[in-house]
């Protein structure tokens, strides 16, 4: 099969022809259809995540189709088509496990770190974290919604009921959030980086009440920020933006340092905290939910070949929506 490997931390990707995997018990061999392209694969190829499988490939926004299945499968069957998204097994023995709160276990995997993902023509996952993918999604509009749309909605719920929530970063995640948020009516005010006209504009296209730089003021106090755009200095920014009572939800995986601040933003009950990772449970309940709604994404297309192209283009902020590999 073509893949894209990463050879070591901070290296460009590097076409490979490598055998067909096989299926172990419990697992499926996947067709890849689609893979999009996460900031996280970013921050594992610069090193920002420790101890990736290496050689690795990335990838774990996945769309495909059953080739095969292992011993003990019998969730899936030949062609159905499946979507493959970050957390790619836990213990379910943990106390983490055992309380409904996997995206927490020590001992978890995740594709396109510790288990090869997308970036290539085949992939094996185990059947158990695989998502039957609705059939009103197209495999290019269907990839973003494994990593992109399941940790929004993750972030989304966090956030709890509030009527105006601000988005600081708008990209890949906050463009689908924006439509769950504005369906469960809530007022939207997205912050991107300074003089992004175009992400801006995508915001107002989707509904949003303002849209601006992410160091401008709201133009009314927020009830609740999420933080897509991995920059911790945008902490204390969302903090003096929120009410008392307010949450600041970092829903990135990795974030710069957060710059020391005044108790006085904090004070007032107001709450920060993060999200981490998914379970199966945020899956099935968001892949249920986007197309009621219907969440419709906005995606750049990129061939294989072109993966490095299609990660410096995410890196730059120069993709409107999600950057998708396709094959």
């Amino acid at each position: 099969m073509r893949a894209m490997i990463l050879p070591q931390p901070r290296a460009s990707l590097i076409p490979a022809l490598l055998p067909d995997p096989e299926p172990g018990p419990g697992q499926i061999l996947i067709a890849v259809h689609a893979c999009a392209v996460c900031r996280t694969d970013l921050h594992v190829m610069d090193g920002e995540l420790p101890h990736p499988k290496l050689p690795l490939i990335p990838g774990h926004e996945i769309i495909g189709s059953v080739l095969e299945t292992g011993p003990g499968v019998e969730r899936f069957h030949l062609g159905d088509r499946v979507g493959i998204a970050w957390l790619g097994w836990s213990c379910g023995e943990c106390v983490y496990c055992r309380s409904g709160r996997e995206n927490l276990c020590d001992r978890a995997r995740y594709t396109g770190y510790q288990i090869d993902g997308g970036y290539a023509e085949m992939a094996v996952a185990d059947a158990r974290y695989a998502f039957p993918v609705d059939p009103s999604y197209t495999d290019i509009e269907a990839a973003p919604l494994m990593c992109a749309g399941l940790i929004g909605y993750r972030a989304l719920r966090a956030v709890g009921e509030v009527k105006r929530l601000g988005l600081y970063g708008f990209g890949a995640a906050a463009h689908i959030v924006i439509q769950i948020a504005r369906h469960w009516g809530q007022r939207v005010f997205a912050f991107t980086r300074t003089g992004d006209e175009a992400a801006q504009a995508l915001a107002r296209d989707l509904g949003a009440a303002w849209a601006g730089g992410s160091e401008e003021p709201p133009p009314e106090p927020l009830d609740a920020a999420i933080l897509f755009a991995p920059v911790g200095a945008l902490v204390p920014t969302a903090l003096r933006a929120v009410v008392k009572g307010g949450t600041v939800v970092c829903a990135g995986i990795h974030m710069s340092d957060i710059p020391s601040f005044p108790y006085d933003i904090l004070w007032g009950e107001r709450v920060i905290r993060s999200v981490a990772n998914l379970t199966r449970r945020d899956g099935e309940e968001f892949l249920a939910l986007a197309p009621r709604i219907p969440v419709r994404t906005r995606t750049t297309p990129f061939p294989l070949a072109q993966a490095n192209e299609a990660v410096e283009a995410l890196r730059c902020g120069t993709v409107t929506g999600a950057a998708v590999l396709t094959f």
